[in-house]
């Protein structure tokens, strides 16, 4: 045994709704003495999306909070790489772990100060610190502009020098990172997938998604589960749900989550007239809203490996999805290429972004109930055997052994 515990400075843009959050809390939660100890440091989460630092209070964790670290780029990141090189003077860690594309970025430029920016390295003796980055998705396309696209592109490659090791949390992820996009090179990465809790099941005192929005006892519910941003391509689900309710489709959608694009996208419901539609805003009772769904909806245009997924897979809800980023290794291999989709081990994957498509690839689920139940069986035997938050705790350990 190590005669203190490795030091881990974890560090993670913000809180907000979603994955990356739960992830960076049960790693600060369980990487503790006698083998390591764990710090979390975490910006600020911005107007129209919902903190979720309930969830590290849940765990036990008092992050550090940094006022200027915000999702966006800033003046003030020079002064959350001024703050941060300052708690790192003040730890001493061993390892600094960044999580998510800004918190990297500042996250690693301090750390690189924190090595170098010494007396001692004046005579050659720079102090012994390891950068490790997640990337739990990216931003390289479908969220920017090509001029600020290639700019963070670039940010990426330079960040990559300076880095020991990188984590990409899906083989595909990995294929666009080291291989499209050039950043890295590839004996830095170690692709470790993402982990889960098990979700305890429904308290049945509790109201369900059918009854609280009357939704008629013979409609299937498809919903969604995220954040309500750009990236989720929301507008698709929309359409498509407008083109069930002209065909007749018998299907009720759910949008559960919140976010800046909301009332947007209620104006365009109701532009639409979608009866066949509601929005639930977020919910903490995640386990009992998926026992409602008879389909779980994603509409994304770029994706990591989305946990939500990984979640209605653990639940035992049919997925169908658009073919982007780590879920396609989710899903594994197609088994069937049909008219607008493709039927695959675990899901039902749609390789454009038309809203017809989509209906298709829902219709045949609504009318295949055996694919539905075997999709489903095969999805949570993938999730129970290689996606639980042990063997995410586990990898990430021995990571840092090695890399120390």
């Amino acid at each position: 045994m190590p005669d203190r515990p490795k030091r881990i400075v974890r560090i993670i843009a913000r809180l907000n709704v979603g994955g990356p959050a739960r992830h960076v809390v049960w790693l600060t939660s369980k990487l503790v003495p006698p083998e390591f100890e764990s710090t979390l440091i975490a910006g600020t989460v911005p107007e129209g999306e919902e903190d979720m630092s309930y969830f590290a209070v849940e765990n036990s964790i008092e992050p550090m909070f940094l006022a200027e670290l915000s999702r966006e780029l800033s003046p003030k990141d020079l002064i959350s790489v001024v703050k941060i090189f300052r708690e790192l003077r003040r730890l001493k860690p061993d390892i600094v772990h960044t999580h998510t594309a800004k918190a990297g970025a500042v996250g690693r430029t301090a750390a690189f100060l924190y090595k170098y920016l010494t007396f001692a390295t004046l005579i050659g003796r720079p102090r012994r610190v390891k950068k490790i980055h997640t990337f739990h998705g990216h931003v390289f396309h479908s969220y920017y502009g090509r001029t600020k696209t290639r700019v963070f592109i670039a940010i990426e490659r330079l960040l990559a020098r300076v880095t020991d090791r990188i984590i990409v949390i899906s083989e595909q992820q990995l294929a666009e990172i080291a291989g499209k996009f050039k950043i890295g090179r590839r004996e830095q990465f170690n692709v470790i997938p993402l982990g889960i809790e098990t979700i305890e099941k429904r308290d049945e005192n509790t109201t369900s998604l059918r009854e609280e929005f009357a939704i008629p006892a013979d409609r299937p519910i498809a919903g969604f589960v995220g954040r309500l941003t750009e990236i989720k391509n929301l507008e698709l689900l929309l359409e498509t749900a407008a083109l069930c309710a002209n065909g007749h489709t018998p299907v009720h959608f759910v949008i559960i989550g919140d976010g800046h694009l909301r009332e947007s996208l209620e104006r365009r419901a109701a532009e639409l007239n979608l009866s066949n539609l509601s929005f639930t805003g977020n919910r903490k009772d995640i386990a009992q809203v998926l026992a409602d769904l008879d389909i779980f909806v994603l509409t994304s245009r770029n994706e990591g490996t989305p946990l939500s997924m990984i979640e209605a897979m653990a639940a035992n809800v049919p997925v169908i999805s658009t073919a982007v980023g780590g879920v396609v290794d989710l899903a594994g291999e197609v088994n069937e290429r049909l008219d607008g989709f493709e039927v695959a081990e675990r899901a039902v994957l749609v390789r454009t972004f038309h809203p017809a498509d989509l209906q298709k690839g829902l219709l045949y689920l609504l009318k295949n109930e055996k694919v539905r139940e075997t999709l489903a069986l095969r999805a949570a035997q993938f999730v129970d055997e290689r996606y639980s938050v042990t063997r995410l705790v586990k990898d990430i350990a021995e990571l840092y052994r090695n890399v120390v």
